[in-house]
């Protein structure tokens, strides 16, 4: 499952997901106007299809920023493994 895919499913977009920009926010003002839930939503659905874990608040507000933060964050984790690095395409 892709980024984009996490949010469609997990979160129930009324925005079709096709149609956010890479580098849209997704929190805030001006954003696709996901809440503290869909960030729950997205960090559970990032674990569990990258198993990659964001462990505090403060990683989570700056890696939930947008498709291109996150799409960011999972390659750098994902660096020197191959594997993990599949499936990380927007």
């Amino acid at each position: 499952m892709k980024i984009r895919e996490i949010l469609s499913v997990r979160l129930n977009l009324s925005t079709a997901v096709e149609k956010i920009d890479d580098d849209a926010p997704l929190f805030g003002p001006g954003s696709i106007g996901l809440d503290s839930i869909d960030a729950l939503e997205l960090v559970l659905g990032i674990q569990k299809e990258f198993g990659v874990a964001i462990e505090d608040r403060a990683l989570a507000v700056r890696v939930l920023v947008s498709i291109d933060t996150i799409a960011e964050y999972l390659k750098s984790r994902s660096a020197g493994n191959p594997e993990a690095a599949g499936g990380l395409n927007a």
